[in-house]
């Protein structure tokens, strides 16, 4: 009897315990099913170009992005020039996903005889559910570009250090529908050299963009980049003399492997310093640019996607095909 009474009162003492294990394991097992439930935002714009300027979008890992951009003349040339199209600058670039978040690109320009070259890095995507989600999406992009004109004064001691320029962007995006994206896009320009004694070395600005998706394969984008009265040497300007805000407007077409973008622009250049920094056109008064962005993505190398084990790294990117 004793024995019995023994048995009974060490059950009852495990038995809380035992719920107690329990109630533990499903918390950790509800906590792991929420992990998994984690969805990312996708597709916050089409391609990794909002119009001039970078988008929050990368190419995929292993993804081969090749960019055709032509900007025409001003459209208030008039008929003499068919209204801007005798006249045409164009940049083609390469961009490659090294990652699904690190990408790369090289391109170069009629304009300037640019080269330039960029490197892009997803800080944080915008998610919801799981433990650590996030309202936004934040990638940095730095780009070097490179002015190859012959020098104004071969004569003179040049250096060849003086036609580089550099450009750093912070972009901080938010989808807030399927319908609706929405990016800020702070920005600095630097000039080894600046091209008068009246242009300063260093130029802050801050971009503002937006898409609104007008059907399945249709979308309106705006871009629009304000330089900011900042300088850092006192008495300096904060903008180069006779330039202009950047402003562009236009649209997204999606038309089967390929994106194609149709826009109008007061910028003529395509690199950050030229559309950032350098344009000269009012585009209230007409000074308008029709141009288009080709891109057509290629992809060099297909890996398997592997599932993670806790959820909370894998995520997938859209790639449009």
């Amino acid at each position: 009897m004793k024995n019995l009474f023994l048995i009974l009162f060490l059950l009852g003492a495990a038995l809380p315990k035992i719920y107690a294990q329990d109630d533990l394991m499903k918390m950790l097992e509800d906590e792991a099913k929420k992990e998994k439930k984690k969805d990312y935002a996708t597709a916050t714009f089409k391609t990794s170009r909002l119009i001039n300027g970078h988008s929050i979008e990368n190419a995929a890992a292993g993804v081969l992005d090749f960019k055709i951009s032509h900007r025409f003349g001003m459209v208030n040339k008039g008929g003499y020039e068919l209204f801007g199209l005798d006249q045409a600058t164009m940049r083609m670039g390469f961009d490659y996903g090294i990652s699904n978040r690190l990408m790369v690109g090289v391109g170069r320009s009629t304009f300037q005889k640019q080269y330039d070259a960029f490197g892009k890095f997803k800080i944080l995507r915008q998610s919801k559910g799981g433990r650590w989600s996030s309202p936004i999406s934040i990638s940095a992009v730095s780009t070097v570009m490179l002015k190859t004109l012959k020098w104004e004064d071969p004569t003179r001691k040049n250096f060849y250090t003086s036609r580089l320029s550099f450009a750093h962007q912070l972009i901080i995006a938010r989808k807030f529908s399927e319908g609706v994206s929405f990016q800020l896009m702070p920005s600095f320009v630097h000039y080894n050299i600046a091209q008068t004694v009246l242009d300063p070395n260093d130029i802050f600005a801050l971009g503002v963009g937006g898409r609104i998706k007008l059907s399945k394969r249709l979308s309106f984008n705006a871009e629009y980049y304000h330089v900011l009265p900042i300088s850092l040497v006192p008495g300096e300007g904060y903008m180069i003399p006779g330039t202009k805000n950047s402003l562009a407007v236009g649209f997204d077409i999606e038309t089967g492997g390929h994106v194609f973008q149709v826009h109008f622009t007061n910028s003529t250049g395509m690199t950050e310093k030229t559309f950032i920094t350098e344009t000269t056109g009012d585009f209230f008064k007409g000074d308008i640019h029709f141009g288009f962005n080709v891109s057509r993505v290629f992809t060099i190398k297909n890996k398997k996607t592997k599932k993670s084990k806790t959820g909370s790294d894998s995520f997938n990117i859209i790639r449009t095909q």
